[in-house]
């Protein structure tokens, strides 16, 4: 029996009318913070209850032997996990799809709307907005949807496993060993991740390829306290200057090119291709929903749109996240500060070694430091990139097909300059999987940001897509 797709297709979307909207409501409200920003995660208990209400709502569902686990590690944030065996008459006995997704939050920001805030679920105009909801609340519901729509309407699949965690949005520090503890059940040939971005909304993405992500403070130390700038200033040099001094070294102040060598890595041709097809279909339309005051624009024109894409996704960047040892202006005296910390973050091609970058940075950074002072730099996380393996011509036939059947126009794919730990781990474990790694991050969304949103429609849309897809890898 073939999967009846206008019929899976209605049914993910009245699945996500009727319930998944209400629950996401409910996710939203709860101020799940990761673990960097809830040290006190066990005590407060919010993780805890996203998992819990996640696993309530998996056991309503109408999914043929589908069992449901909390699994616990002792000090580390729980996973919620789910297995439900092979399915339909294409279904293959010896084969396995591993969905994939998080419940852990990024903090709320600050700039949120009037009217809107990070617990606040609001819909407005098939816009969800609040913290988490599209990053990546969601995907435990819609894998879920997509099971059960395969299973009611004439679909296969093969034994599918959901790992859902609740650190990724800290580098995902409790996943490795949540992997070893459960790799006797592990043995996917399709990884299904749903926390990817989207070039629009108007199709199914598939992402290619992941910037890895190097990130740790530099300090610089001059002074043992404090003291009067008009006594010492001209004499006694600034630690933010020579803060800034250091930068120089790494980053072109006038460009935003990163200067150390082992940061860069070739963007393979069939890469530059894929830029170079989006850019003519999108132009710069990708990059257009960056909110820009008045008279600033792309540090790269948006006459080049290929230039844009390549910078955001296959070249090192250097944003600086924070600083300690400035006070707020409101209250900043006439005094030379001892110290500056800044903290910084690179993002790294795919195919970078993040260790090699991280002593590298180090070297350049620590190196003759100006006037003596104190230089530390301390990493805190080097997690290497992610590019994806070539496509097998089933998987790429199975996307352009979902994409036409749920969303009425083709699949595109394209790299994205974020980071998903896990991508990275999986694809060095199972060397022979494929992966569908997509999402709902599409322009504005503003994911980590103020006025996080969910873009509806497109979820609706792409959980039938990941349906379809799940029922062609049973029958290819």
């Amino acid at each position: 029996m073939a999967l009846d797709v206008p019929a899976a297709t209605a049914r993910t979307a009245a699945t996500w009318r009727d319930d998944i909207e209400a629950r996401l409501h409910e996710y939203i409200a709860v101020p799940a913070l990761s673990v960097a920003f809830d040290p006190d995660w066990e005590a407060h208990g919010h993780l805890d209850r996203v998992v819990a209400d996640a696993a309530g709502w998996a056991t309503t569902r109408v999914i043929a032997g589908l069992e449901v686990e909390v699994v616990r590690l002792p000090g580390r944030t729980p996973v919620l996990w789910f297995s439900v065996p092979a399915f339909g008459d294409a279904a293959p006995t010896d084969d396995q799809v591993l969905l994939y997704g998080h419940l852990d939050k990024q903090p709320p920001m600050e700039g949120w709307r009037d009217g809107l805030g990070p617990w606040t679920p609001v819909e407005i105009d098939g816009r969800l907005y609040g913290r988490g909801g599209a990053d990546d609340g969601y995907a435990a519901y819609a894998s879920l949807a997509a099971l059960e729509a395969i299973q009611a309407h004439g679909g296969s699949h093969a034994h599918c496993v959901g790992l859902i965690e609740t650190s990724e949005e800290s580098g995902s520090p409790d996943l490795p060993a949540y992997v070893e503890h459960l790799a006797d059940r592990l043995d996917p040939s399709l990884v299904v991740c749903l926390d990817s971005f989207c070039g629009d909304y108007e199709r199914l993405w598939t992402t290619t390829s992941l910037r890895g992500l190097l990130s740790g403070t530099l300090t610089v130390e001059v002074l043992t306290e404090g003291i009067h700038s008009g006594s010492a200033s001209g004499v006694a040099p600034d630690s933010f200057r020579l803060a800034r001094r250091l930068l120089d070294r790494v980053e072109d102040p006038d460009t935003g090119a990163v200067l150390v060598p082992e940061l860069h890595a070739a963007v393979p041709p069939g890469r530059e291709a894929e830029l170079a097809a989006v850019a003519a279909d999108l132009g710069a339309a990708l990059t257009a929903s960056y909110p820009y005051v008045t008279g600033a624009g792309p540090q790269i024109p948006d006459a080049e749109a290929a230039a844009q894409l390549r910078a955001k996704t296959w070249e090192p960047t250097l944003t600086i996240t924070g600083a300690d040892g400035l006070p707020p202006t409101a209250s900043a005296g006439n005094v030379l500060r001892p110290r500056t910390t800044l903290a910084l973050s690179f993002r790294l091609p795919p195919t970078v070694d993040a260790d090699v970058a991280a002593r590298a940075v180090v070297d350049v950074l620590t190196a003759d430091p100006p006037h003596g002072a104190r230089v530390v730099v301390d990493i805190d996380s080097a997690e290497g990139g992610w590019d994806a393996p070539a496509t097998a011509p089933w998987l790429a036939a199975a996307t352009e097909a979902a994409s036409m059947a749920t969303f009425g126009t083709p699949a595109r794919s394209l790299g994205e300059g974020g980071s998903i730990p896990f991508l990275g781990m999986l694809g060095r474990r199972f060397e022979q999987a494929q992966f569908l790694l997509t999402g709902v991050l599409g322009p504005g969304s503003n994911a980590h940001g103020p006025n996080e949103f969910l873009h509806l429609p497109t979820a609706r849309s792409l959980t039938a897509a990941v349906a379809l897809v799940i029922d062609a890898h049973a029958r290819r």
